[in-house]
């Protein structure tokens, strides 16, 4: 069982950044695939960035590569999402996710555990 617990969303402007994390329980952290998340309102929940078990295979989607950094320190059981060049079309409610595995996944459903999510605004 995993637990995990984001932080670090807010009110921002266009242009501006954001350091979200996600902090993990269990001592099984290192041997889980993350992934973050984000869904807008009335938008169905859509693939932001994935990273792997060790951290050395990431992967991002289309509309965040160059923007968005996804890391992990799996001494501390965390989860980042860098965002920087933020856009008004990046908010939403951003959540991660873990995956069993030792690669890196882009769909929900390959996903065991979520969090409850954080909010990103971006104003204009």
């Amino acid at each position: 069982q995993v637990q995990l617990v984001e932080s670090g969303g807010g009110l921002v402007q266009a242009g501006g950044s954001l350091r979200l994390s996600c902090a993990a329980s269990g001592r099984t952290f290192s041997s889980y695939a993350m992934g973050w998340f984000r869904q807008a309102p009335g938008k169905e929940r859509e693939f932001v960035a994935a990273i792997s078990w060790s951290g050395d295979s990431t992967y991002y989607a289309d509309s965040v590569k160059g923007r968005f950094t996804i890391s992990r320190d799996n001494a501390k059981n965390t989860v980042y999402l860098q965002m920087n060049s933020l856009k008004p079309e990046d908010t939403a409610v951003y959540y991660c996710a873990a995956a069993s595995g030792y690669s890196f996944y882009t769909r929900p459903n390959e996903y065991n555990y979520w969090g409850q999510g954080t909010q990103v605004t971006v104003s204009s």
